[in-house]
Protein backbone atom coordinates (compact mmCIF):
# COMPACT_ATOMS: atom_id res chain seq x y z
CA UNK A 1 0.00 0.00 0.00
CA UNK A 2 1.03 3.43 -1.01
CA UNK A 3 0.12 6.60 -0.66
CA UNK A 4 -1.08 7.17 -4.25
CA UNK A 5 -3.04 3.61 -3.85
CA UNK A 6 -4.59 4.69 -0.57
CA UNK A 7 -5.97 7.74 -2.46
CA UNK A 8 -7.25 6.35 -5.52
CA UNK A 9 -8.90 3.21 -3.57
CA UNK A 10 -10.60 5.90 -1.63
CA UNK A 11 -11.73 8.19 -4.29
CA UNK A 12 -13.13 4.84 -5.61
CA UNK A 13 -14.91 4.15 -2.47
CA UNK A 14 -16.39 7.63 -3.08
CA UNK A 15 -17.61 7.16 -6.54
CA UNK A 16 -19.15 3.37 -5.21
CA UNK A 17 -20.93 6.11 -2.54
CA UNK A 18 -22.47 7.96 -5.81
CA UNK A 19 -23.30 4.60 -7.54
CA UNK A 20 -25.16 3.20 -4.27
CA UNK A 21 -26.63 6.76 -3.86
CA UNK A 22 -28.05 7.27 -7.43
CA UNK A 23 -30.92 5.39 -8.30
CA UNK A 24 -32.79 6.16 -4.83
CA UNK A 25 -32.36 9.40 -6.12
CA UNK A 26 -33.96 8.96 -8.89
CA UNK A 27 -37.28 6.76 -7.27
CA UNK A 28 -37.21 9.17 -4.63
CA UNK A 29 -38.04 12.16 -7.15
CA UNK A 30 -40.91 10.39 -8.64
CA UNK A 31 -42.60 10.86 -4.49
CA UNK A 32 -44.87 13.84 -4.00
CA UNK A 33 -43.66 16.00 -0.95
CA UNK A 34 -46.11 16.65 2.05
CA UNK A 35 -43.54 18.24 3.92
CA UNK A 36 -39.92 19.45 2.68
CA UNK A 37 -38.14 21.47 5.18
CA UNK A 38 -35.44 22.31 2.89
CA UNK A 39 -33.89 25.85 4.16
CA UNK A 40 -30.82 28.27 3.80
CA UNK A 41 -30.00 26.68 7.19
CA UNK A 42 -30.51 23.18 5.30
CA UNK A 43 -28.31 24.02 2.51
CA UNK A 44 -25.47 25.84 4.58
CA UNK A 45 -25.29 22.27 6.43
CA UNK A 46 -24.99 20.50 3.27
CA UNK A 47 -22.54 22.50 2.10
CA UNK A 48 -20.67 21.73 4.44
CA UNK A 49 -20.73 18.23 4.97
CA UNK A 50 -19.97 18.07 1.16
CA UNK A 51 -16.97 20.37 1.38
CA UNK A 52 -15.50 18.07 4.19
CA UNK A 53 -16.72 14.52 2.71
CA UNK A 54 -16.61 15.50 -0.90
CA UNK A 55 -15.00 18.44 -1.93
CA UNK A 56 -11.93 18.39 0.15
CA UNK A 57 -10.82 15.07 -0.38
CA UNK A 58 -11.13 15.32 -3.93
CA UNK A 59 -9.00 17.88 -4.58
CA UNK A 60 -6.40 16.43 -2.11
CA UNK A 61 -6.70 12.86 -4.49
CA UNK A 62 -6.81 14.70 -7.81
CA UNK A 63 -4.05 17.18 -7.39
CA UNK A 64 -2.05 16.50 -3.86
CA UNK A 65 -3.08 19.84 -2.50
CA UNK A 66 -2.14 20.82 0.05
CA UNK A 67 0.95 18.40 0.30
CA UNK A 68 2.94 20.39 2.56
CA UNK A 69 0.34 18.92 5.55
CA UNK A 70 0.75 15.55 4.71
CA UNK A 71 1.34 13.23 7.78
CA UNK A 72 4.07 10.06 7.56
CA UNK A 73 2.48 7.11 5.38
CA UNK A 74 1.42 4.32 7.99
CA UNK A 75 -0.10 1.82 5.39
CA UNK A 76 -1.85 -0.12 8.42
CA UNK A 77 -3.58 2.93 8.95
CA UNK A 78 -4.67 3.29 5.15
CA UNK A 79 -6.15 -0.18 4.66
CA UNK A 80 -8.16 -0.13 8.25
CA UNK A 81 -9.36 2.85 6.86
CA UNK A 82 -10.56 1.56 3.26
CA UNK A 83 -11.75 -1.84 5.23
CA UNK A 84 -14.15 0.85 7.44
CA UNK A 85 -15.14 2.80 4.17
CA UNK A 86 -16.33 -0.22 2.37
CA UNK A 87 -18.36 -1.31 5.73
CA UNK A 88 -19.66 2.31 5.72
CA UNK A 89 -20.51 1.40 2.03
CA UNK A 90 -22.40 -1.62 3.04
CA UNK A 91 -24.52 -0.13 5.67
CA UNK A 92 -25.28 2.78 3.03
CA UNK A 93 -26.37 0.27 1.18
CA UNK A 94 -28.50 -1.90 3.50
CA UNK A 95 -30.10 1.63 4.38
CA UNK A 96 -30.89 3.32 1.62
CA UNK A 97 -32.29 -0.51 0.58
CA UNK A 98 -34.41 -0.40 3.88
CA UNK A 99 -35.99 2.98 3.22
CA UNK A 100 -36.61 2.83 -0.39
CA UNK A 101 -39.09 5.38 -1.58
CA UNK A 102 -38.61 6.85 1.88
CA UNK A 103 -35.44 7.90 1.52
CA UNK A 104 -34.62 11.83 0.72
CA UNK A 105 -31.12 13.72 1.28
CA UNK A 106 -32.46 16.29 3.53
CA UNK A 107 -35.42 16.82 5.35
CA UNK A 108 -38.90 15.52 3.76
CA UNK A 109 -41.91 13.87 4.49
CA UNK A 110 -43.16 12.09 0.93
CA UNK A 111 -47.12 11.04 0.31
CA UNK A 112 -47.27 7.42 2.12
CA UNK A 113 -44.31 7.97 4.00
CA UNK A 114 -43.83 4.85 6.14
CA UNK A 115 -41.99 4.39 9.85
CA UNK A 116 -39.41 2.42 8.59
CA UNK A 117 -38.43 0.10 11.70
CA UNK A 118 -36.73 -2.73 10.11
CA UNK A 119 -33.86 -4.05 8.54
CA UNK A 120 -30.90 -2.01 10.19
CA UNK A 121 -33.29 0.68 11.92
CA UNK A 122 -33.94 -2.60 14.25
CA UNK A 123 -30.46 -1.63 15.51
CA UNK A 124 -30.50 2.12 14.99
CA UNK A 125 -32.33 4.64 14.44
CA UNK A 126 -30.39 6.68 11.97
CA UNK A 127 -27.90 3.90 10.08
CA UNK A 128 -27.26 6.78 7.39
CA UNK A 129 -25.52 8.96 9.49
CA UNK A 130 -23.82 5.59 11.26
CA UNK A 131 -22.65 5.34 7.78
CA UNK A 132 -21.19 8.56 7.45
CA UNK A 133 -19.45 8.82 11.16
CA UNK A 134 -17.69 5.84 9.59
CA UNK A 135 -16.69 7.27 6.54
CA UNK A 136 -15.71 10.41 7.90
CA UNK A 137 -13.27 8.23 10.15
CA UNK A 138 -11.96 6.30 6.91
CA UNK A 139 -11.08 9.64 5.61
CA UNK A 140 -8.79 10.56 8.63
CA UNK A 141 -7.52 6.58 8.67
CA UNK A 142 -7.12 6.76 4.68
CA UNK A 143 -6.04 10.31 3.48
CA UNK A 144 -3.13 11.04 5.76
CA UNK A 145 -3.38 14.62 5.68
CA UNK A 146 -3.60 17.19 8.34
CA UNK A 147 -6.08 19.17 6.66
CA UNK A 148 -7.92 17.11 4.32
CA UNK A 149 -8.01 13.25 6.81
CA UNK A 150 -10.28 15.31 9.48
CA UNK A 151 -12.10 17.42 7.71
CA UNK A 152 -14.75 14.95 6.89
CA UNK A 153 -15.47 14.40 10.89
CA UNK A 154 -15.28 18.50 10.78
CA UNK A 155 -17.70 18.73 8.26
CA UNK A 156 -20.09 15.87 8.86
CA UNK A 157 -20.06 16.26 12.25
CA UNK A 158 -21.28 20.00 11.70
CA UNK A 159 -24.38 18.38 9.99
CA UNK A 160 -24.95 15.92 12.34
CA UNK A 161 -24.76 18.53 15.21
CA UNK A 162 -27.48 20.85 13.64
CA UNK A 163 -29.47 18.63 12.03
CA UNK A 164 -30.43 15.28 14.03
CA UNK A 165 -32.51 16.74 16.64
CA UNK A 166 -34.42 18.72 13.97
CA UNK A 167 -35.16 15.66 11.97
CA UNK A 168 -35.98 13.97 15.07
CA UNK A 169 -39.13 16.48 15.63
CA UNK A 170 -39.66 16.16 12.08
CA UNK A 171 -40.57 12.34 13.11
CA UNK A 172 -42.29 13.04 15.69
CA UNK A 173 -44.48 15.16 14.44
CA UNK A 174 -44.96 13.20 10.98
CA UNK A 175 -45.16 9.91 13.28
CA UNK A 176 -46.21 10.77 16.83
CA UNK A 177 -46.28 7.95 19.41
CA UNK A 178 -45.00 5.45 17.04
CA UNK A 179 -41.93 7.41 16.50
CA UNK A 180 -41.98 7.88 20.54
CA UNK A 181 -41.77 4.43 21.29
CA UNK A 182 -38.97 2.83 18.86
CA UNK A 183 -37.11 6.08 19.59
CA UNK A 184 -37.49 4.67 23.20
CA UNK A 185 -36.36 1.20 22.43
CA UNK A 186 -33.31 1.85 19.52
CA UNK A 187 -29.98 3.82 19.81
CA UNK A 188 -29.38 6.73 17.60
CA UNK A 189 -26.11 5.65 16.16
CA UNK A 190 -24.60 2.54 17.48
CA UNK A 191 -26.35 -0.82 18.35
CA UNK A 192 -26.16 -1.26 22.39
CA UNK A 193 -25.53 2.46 23.07
CA UNK A 194 -27.58 4.40 24.31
Amino acid sequence: MTPLVAKLLHGLCMVAWWVIRRPFERKAKRNALTRDAMDVREKALLAVSFTGLGLLPFLYIATGFPAALDQPFSAPRAIAGLVLFAGALALFHATHKALGRNWSVTLRVREEHALITGGVYRFVRHPMYTAFWMWALAQALTLQNWAVGPAGIIGFGTLYAFRVAREEALMRETFGAAWDDYAARTPRLVPFLR
